[in-house]
């Protein structure tokens, strides 16, 4: 009796199909299945697809491709049954863009396309990945879905997920880090019918929710866990367990114009600046040096140089030419904080004007009166921005005055502040000794008398003016000079013209006891009246 019995347990194993001690077949291979390969083509040709490297490595754009385009029957990969497996691990290495808070995109579903309804999918949010599958129980179906909080996917840089499903546990898995684990009340159903379904890549069947960012592997492993075949990784940001091929390598050689069969990008550094580091997330990109015209490749920690640049003399080229009123005597580059970076020039007609740099190049900003103006000083007290102009010559009414300016907030342009009285002034110098300020002028001439004084004013914190503070003897003064030697304060006066000769002294003067002394005189021949002023005496 006993012999019988065992014999009819034999028997019934063998008759149940997939179960027992019987030939048992699963539904589909039990090695690494290519999802992303079964719907794209292997030369990287589908519509709306993008080949596109980032940080080293390629990966697909999908987003341009219609829905239906990146999909394929499950019949495909499920040749000997319908049921889609009891245990396995999903592998996906993506590159995600920042996301609204409540948007969701799908990285993979497979879904009825009779009934259009989700048997499986897997999607994310900024702050969620959702693991979604259908269970069933006779006539009632509800779709569960299992959620892992925060895998800060959402950072601009690749990241491999590996998730793995057994019965009611699921595990995931970020770049070859500590598992996150969750049991569920609802385990994965045993019997997922997969008949009539189709694989959709990157959406849900239809646009709303279609994956925007860059995709780079997505496999399904039956029947284990692929964390055990990724982990540990060298780079486990991009462990591999299978990609497309035209992911791998440029499939084909380009045609005889060199453009390559199918859609190809890119990230490569353009700078006018300073070369970029060369790092991990750099290696292998390229950086276009625009200043000096030269290609390089990060290797390791260098930039390998793989066009030279061509050695040039020159190294000063044309940018901008700035068209003025009359001839320019004299130019001054400056920045206003919050304002931006101006440049004004001194004209010999009645109007000077200021440009402001703008979208590459200097602008027309305000024009100011002066009159054959020689040069601009621009320099601050405080928080205050001032902007002093030497007048050569007399104004309409035969006065003589240089002006100082001062740049107003409110109207965001320059306003008359000072006028002080000047002999053909050729130059203004700006310093500061001990906290106090100082504004010296270089009074060239007045009337046919070149032996006249120059003047140092000081600002009165008082009076909110410059103030005479110390004449100095001058011939034909044309440049004033400060600078600093440790403690001590210099000023130096260039004279160019005495009324009947350019052979004279220039002097150095030091400041002392509250004063500029004579420290040093330069016996200097100078035609620079002559030279560049020929209609000066």
């Amino acid at each position: 009796m006993s012999v019988l019995l065992t014999l009819c347990v034999v028997l019934l194993a063998l008759a149940t199909p997939g179960r027992g001690a019987g030939r048992w077949e699963p539904c589909t291979d039990l090695r690494p299945l290519d999802i992303l390969a079964e719907a794209v083509p292997p030369d990287g040709t589908a519509v709306g697809v993008t080949v596109t490297q980032v940080q080293g490595a390629r990966g697909l754009q999908l987003s341009a491709a219609a829905p239906h385009d990146l999909s394929f029957p499950a019949s495909r990969i499920f040749f000997r049954c319908d049921l889609f497996p009891e245990e396995f691990s999903i592998v996906v290495t993506l590159k995600v863009p920042s996301l609204p808070p409540k948007k969701n995109e799908y990285l993979f579903t497979v879904v009825s396309e009779e009934r259009d309804s989700l048997l499986l999918g897997l999607r994310y949010s900024p702050t969620q990945l959702h693991f979604l599958f259908l269970r069933e129980d006779g006539a009632r179906a509800w779709q569960t879905r299992v959620s892992f909080r925060g895998p800060a996917l959402t950072d601009g840089r690749w990241h491999t997920l590996v998730l793995a499903v057994s019965e009611g546990s699921f595990s995931l898995t970020r770049d070859c880090g500590l598992p996150v684990d969750i049991m569920a009340d609802m385990p994965f159903p045993d019997t997922l019918s997969v008949q009539g379904a189709r694989f959709f890549i990157g959406s849900r069947r239809r646009t709303k929710g279609q994956f925007t960012g860059l995709v780079r592997q997505l496999v399904l492993l039956p029947g284990s866990d692929a964390t055990l075949r990724l982990c540990p990784c060298r780079n486990p940001e991009l462990a591999l367990l299978s990609i497309p091929p035209t992911l791998r390598g440029l499939t084909g050689k380009p045609e005889d114009s060199e453009v390559l069969k199918y859609p190809y990008e890119t990230d490569m550094k353009v700078t006018l600046g300073s070369r970029p580091p060369c790092t991990k997330a750099e290696d292998a990109q390229f950086w276009f040096d625009a200043g000096r015209k030269g290609l390089y490749l990060c290797v390791g920690s260098e930039w390998v140089s793989v066009l030279a640049a061509k050695e040039r003399l020159e190294y000063v080229e044309e940018h901008q030419s700035l068209f003025t009123n009359s001839e320019t005597l004299g130019i001054e580059v400056f920045v206003i904080p919050g304002a931006g970076l101006f440049v004004d020039t001194a004209n010999r007609k009645t109007t000077s004007a200021i440009y402001k740099w703008a979208d590459g190049k200097f602008s027309s900003y305000q024009d100011i009166p002066t009159h054959q103006a020689q040069s601009w000083r621009h320099f601050t007290i405080g928080k205050k921005i001032f902007l002093a102009v030497a007048n050569f010559e007399p104004n309409e009414k035969g006065q003589e005055f240089s002006v100082i300016y001062k740049w107003s907030q409110r109207r965001r342009r320059f306003t008359p502040y000072q006028r002080v009285l000047t002999h053909g002034a050729r130059d203004w110098e700006a310093f500061e000794v001990s906290g106090e300020h100082f504004l010296a002028v270089a009074n060239h001439r007045e009337g046919s008398d070149h032996n006249i004084y120059s003047v140092i004013y000081k600002w009165s914190p008082g009076a909110r003016l410059f103030e005479a503070n110390q004449t100095v003897a001058t011939s034909g003064a044309c440049d004033w000079e400060f600078f600093t030697v440790g403690p001590y304060a210099f000023l130096a006066v260039a004279n160019a013209f005495n009324g009947t000769s350019t052979q004279l002294q220039s002097h150095l003067y030091v400041r002392l006891g509250g004063s500029f002394q004579l420290f040093q005189s330069f016996l200097a021949a100078s035609g620079f009246s002559s030279s560049l002023h020929p209609a000066l005496p």
